[in-house]
């Protein structure tokens, strides 16, 4: 069973939506700190978030303003071309170290789950930002229906790879299909969810229809989209970003204001729809999630494994 979460924020705290906003109750994850209040966090009460004032997105920016490359690399390309990507009817094939490995249906899967929504600050490695109002279930509750096998340390996840559809993958950007990864405690994390809408609406074809990761505390490019194959493993997968470039792109990618990226510095980032003259704003450890989720990289050193 999915978590529930203690609607903290106000209107004037969250990405305007007002027919969104109106009629749901929504978590808070948008403090100046960790802000978030989450029940399954070893039974502690939902903690407060913090009264930061925070510049509003809009429904345009958050979907125009998108990275997308399968549909080219401008910030408007997705929005511009992945309307032409099928996704009825969709199906996720769950395999390696599963007990009921196969391909699951969209419909099996929303049938098995409970949608939630919940407020998430997006953090790109391009050091730029927003606040999204997602829906979706935790993929622990998607792990749990396929069954974890006590081997599994890592899971593989991969976008679908469609080049009639996808024009951006005419060009080498990337090793085509996309591929992410999590280790298994950070896929198992409450904060970590399968979203399927935004705005209580289903998710637009470039916000990664009808399926995707999203993982709080990481760079925006961990949170793949239009997923259609999710791989249990004991090996530490290959993900794309990584393979393109490992000085740059870490396999844990976790939002860190003292590990720059080698050509700009992650101190601070710019807040999408703030304006031209907008100041821009410090980063926050993990992204804001630290008291959450600091625990699961104890003892590691943040700047060799970033």
């Amino acid at each position: 069973m999915a978590h529930r979460w203690k609607n903290d924020l106000s209107d004037a705290d969250v990405t305007p939506y007002a027919a969104f906003l109106n009629r749901r109750q929504i978590m808070a994850g948008l403090g100046g700190s960790a802000g978030l209040g989450l029940a399954g966090l070893g039974g502690t009460a939902a903690r407060a978030a913090t009264e930061e004032a925070l510049e509003p997105n809009s429904w345009e920016d958050v979907t125009t303003y998108c990275n997308f490359y399968e549909f080219g690399t401008g910030k408007g390309d997705p929005a511009a071309y992945a309307g032409r990507m099928t996704t009825e009817p969709w199906s996720v094939e769950i395999d390696g170290l599963v007990e009921r490995p196969g391909s699951y249906s969209m419909a099996q899967i929303l049938d098995a789950m409970t949608l939630e929504d919940r407020i998430y600050r997006f953090r790109c490695v391009e050091a730029w930002s927003m606040v999204v109002p997602w829906q979706g279930f935790e993929l622990a509750d998607l792990l749990n229906l396929a069954g974890v096998q006590d081997g599994a340390k890592y899971v593989a996840f991969e976008t679908l790879f469609r080049p009639s559809e996808m024009p951006g993958t005419a060009y080498n950007v990337l090793d085509w299909p996309y591929r992410e990864g999590l280790r298994l405690d950070e896929a198992q994390h409450p904060l970590t969810i399968m979203a399927t809408g935004i705005f209580g609406k289903p998710l637009p074809n470039q916000n990664g229809a009808p399926l995707r990761l999203v993982v709080p505390w990481k760079y925006g490019f961990k949170s793949i989209k239009s997923i259609v194959r999710i791989t249990l493993t004991d090996q530490q997968p290959q993900t794309s970003w990584n393979m393109a470039n490992a000085r740059e792109y870490g396999f844990y990618s976790n939002v860190n204001p003292t590990v720059d990226h080698p050509r700009w510095s992650q101190a601070s980032e710019r807040r999408i729809g703030g304006g031209l003259f907008a100041r821009r704003e410090p980063t926050l450890m993990f992204n804001g999630y630290e008291k959450d989720v600091a625990a699961l990289y104890q003892g590691m050193d943040l700047a060799e494994n970033f």
